[in-house]
């Protein structure tokens, strides 16, 4: 089984999430969820399989989360599915697959949990945050 990010170029978070499964070796496939949004069905499993409620999956900086209206505690799975379909920046990311398991990395270091091999040595986040020292310690804030 390989290793997926549904990423976000444009995204902080998702670009240091990239480097560190990059850093530990894996080649993952990248997909860039923008652009080739997830069905249903995969949303679906990537909240489950995670361990969130599609509620907690939703992005709501950055997003039409507030125009929509998706704070309403009565809308349905079925209606954020929906939402989601029409915005897929919706979806919050970057959601990343192992044979490990899946995350919603947010913050980025929950990559380490589902890495096959989280010892990537010395890792500093793009604005500088020093996550894995030289060495070889985490580095927590």
């Amino acid at each position: 089984m390989s290793t997926f990010i549904y990423h976000n170029p444009d995204c902080g978070t998702s670009r240091n999430t990239l480097a560190m499964i990059r850093q530990s070796g894996a080649d993952p496939v990248v997909i860039e969820y923008l652009r080739t949004p997830p069905t249903r069905q995969q949303v679906m499993r990537l909240v489950s399989d995670a361990g969130l409620t599609l509620r907690e999956a939703l992005r709501q900086k950055d997003t039409p989360y507030e125009a929509l209206g998706l704070g309403n505690p009565a809308l349905s799975d079925t209606d954020l599915l929906d939402a989601i379909a029409a915005h897929p920046v919706l979806l919050n990311r970057p959601f990343v697959v192992t044979p490990r398991g899946v995350r919603l990395c947010r913050p980025s270091e929950l990559v380490f949990d589902i890495l096959l091999n989280p010892d990537i040595g010395p890792f500093t986040k793009e604005d500088g945050e020093v996550v894995i020292d030289a060495a070889g310690r985490r580095v927590r804030p």
